[in-house]
């Protein structure tokens, strides 16, 4: 019996590791690399190749903290210091067509880093006119 429940316990953990380790659902895959948040947009696009559409959406505003040695308006998790911050990111969106047999992604970028991934439907085949 403590064999089958060390057994069950190792199958557990494998599945909670494998599960874990898996790829996020808002990630994809270009090239056998995972495209995900953080990334930057010249990275994806050698990666995944050009768009089919690019949209320039604006700014947005994001704010954080930097952190500071020696000069300090207040203490941040860890003991270090830091101070606040505000800035202006370009916010851009490209389509991606991968065919008609596979998800469109729509990718988000804040300057010039993946904010998010989402899926627009199905690609579709691309016809010179």
């Amino acid at each position: 019996m403590a064999q089958l429940s060390g057994h069950v316990a190792a199958t557990s953990g494998l599945i909670a590791f494998l599960l874990l380790a898996s790829d996020p659902a808002h990630a994809l895959r270009c090239k056998s690399k995972v495209i995900r948040e953080g990334m930057v947009e010249s990275e994806v696009i050698r990666l995944c190749g050009e768009p089919v559409s690019r949209q320039d959406l604006g700014y947005v505003v994001r704010s954080g903290y930097r952190i500071q040695r020696g000069l300090s308006t207040y203490r941040i998790a860890g003991g270090r210091y830091g101070y606040g911050y505000h800035e202006e990111l370009i916010v851009t969106e490209m389509l991606f067509n991968f065919g008609p047999r596979k998800l469109m992604r729509r990718i988000r970028f804040e300057g010039g880093r993946i904010a998010r991934i989402e899926t627009a439907g199905y690609g579709y085949i691309e016809t010179d006119r």
